[in-house]
């Protein structure tokens, strides 16, 4: 069975990927007769890179609120304007552009050196995996609802597939007879829905589908639906 290539499609995967080259390869440095500075970059590009993605997904968020309070202060509705996302304290340095070249440079020349041995390359996970992957087609996300005090917490999952996906998109239809419309697009599983919950009872309903970059992939998640009000 031919092997995948070592570096993953989704932003996620890469993550994931960078995250495990770091953390494994203290041991294999002097074995490999590697560079401390070019080790000490991708430490920071790894860093980097893991604390950028939750913090697209904030940003992604923002844009809807301030986009729905543009709207609010049009029309007069009740409402609070939102609150500007902020760096988390802590948020790593950034990085020069040009993480997955530097990685995947770095990793020809350990795959290149003669002490290199595939059960390296594993650990570092940087041997492909012999699989074909999931079927793009239908893959789709398991959606749980809950209420939590005054939000909707929406469970949702990778399924196994990190590796292969970027985000989840979650569309609500909020019984206003508006239909499914985009309620965020999520990076880590598990979302919490804050809306206001109205004065009367409705039924809010919630349907997921992963993406790729900019394209959905797969199928829309069973419809799941929830009690509010």
């Amino acid at each position: 069975m031919s092997k995948q290539y070592y570096l993953a499609t989704s932003e996620t995967g890469k993550a994931n990927n960078f995250i495990q080259f770091r953390d494994n390869i203290g041991p294999y440095v002097a074995t490999l007769e590697l560079a401390a500075a070019d080790i000490t970059q991708q430490a920071a590009d790894a860093a980097y890179f893991q604390a950028l993605l939750p913090l697209c997904g904030t940003m992604t968020d923002a844009s809807r609120q301030w986009t729905k309070w543009k709207s609010i202060t049009l029309a007069g509705d009740l409402g609070d304007e939102p609150v500007l996302p902020a760096k988390p304290t802590g948020f790593p340095p950034s990085v020069p552009p040009g993480i997955v070249t530097r990685f995947t440079t770095l990793v020809r020349t350990i795959k290149n050196h003669k002490n290199y041995t595939p059960p390296i390359g594993q650990i570092l996970g940087i041997e492909g995996e012999e699989s074909s992957g999931p079927d793009l087609d239908v893959v789709h996300p398991a959606l749980t609802l809950a209420l939590s005090g005054g939000s909707v917490r929406v469970g949702w999952g990778w399924e196994g597939y990190s590796n292969y996906l970027d985000l989840c998109e979650i569309q609500v239809d909020r019984g206003d007879g508006r239909g499914f419309q985009l309620l965020t697009y999520d990076t880590t599983p598990s979302y919490e829905d804050t809306a206001p919950h109205p004065a009367a009872p409705a039924k809010w309903t919630y349907r997921a589908i992963y993406r790729i970059g900019d394209h959905q992939v797969g199928q829309w998640s069973p419809d799941v639906s929830i009690s509010v009000g």
